[in-house]
C-alpha cells in the first residue's frame, strides 16, 4: 500500500514537472558579463504610440536591462520579433505583462517596468509599439544588435 502511494506521488510529480521542463532549451552563456542599462520611452501623439529611441542599439547575445517608461494614457504593446520568445526574457517587473503569444509585452497606461533579457544574435530587427486602441497603426523602429565589445 505504501509503495503504491509512493509510486503515485512520483508519477504526479513527474506530470507536474513536465511543463516546467518543456519551456525550452537553456540559453548558452552570454557573450559578455556586462548588463548595460537602456531606457525605452513610450508616449502617444495623435492617438498613435511613439517609442524613443527609434533606433534601439543593444549588444548581441548579452544580458541587458531595458527600462520602459510610458506616458501614454492607453496600454501599449511592445514587440521585437523573436526577442521575447524561447526563454530570452530573464525577468520582468513593474507595469509590464507578457502577452500570451510570447511575441510582446503590454505596458500599462502611464506604466513603468524593467525587462531583463538575453538579446538575440547580431543583426538589425524591427520592433514596434502598438496602441491597444488602434492596432492597425503601429509605430515601427529598428532594434540593432551589435557584437559586444570584447
Amino acid at each position: 500500500m505504501r509503495m503504491a502511494r509512493l509510486g503515485l506521488c512520483i508519477a504526479s510529480l513527474s506530470i507536474l514537472g513536465g511543463p516546467t521542463l518543456a519551456q525550452g532549451k537553456p540559453l548558452p552563456p552570454p557573450a559578455s558579463d556586462a548588463m548595460p542599462p537602456t531606457e525605452l520611452a513610450i508616449s502617444l501623439k495623435d492617438g498613435k504610440p511613439v517609442c524613443e529611441p527609434n533606433e534601439l542599439r543593444l549588444p548581441a547575445d548579452t544580458n541587458v536591462a531595458l527600462t520602459i517608461a510610458s506616458t501614454a494614457d492607453a496600454p501599449v504593446v511592445l514587440t521585437m520579433g523573436e526577442q521575447f520568445e524561447n526563454g530570452r526574457v530573464l525577468h520582468h517587473d513593474g507595469d509590464l505583462g507578457h502577452v500570451m503569444s510570447e511575441k510582446g509585452f503590454t505596458v500599462k497606461q502611464n506604466g513603468r517596468g524593467t525587462l531583463r533579457l538575453r538579446t538575440m544574435g547580431a543583426g538589425t530587427y524591427e520592433y514596434a509599439c502598438t496602441s491597444t486602441r488602434n492596432q492597425s497603426a503601429p509605430t515601427k523602429g529598428k532594434l540593432v544588435l551589435t557584437p559586444p565589445a570584447g
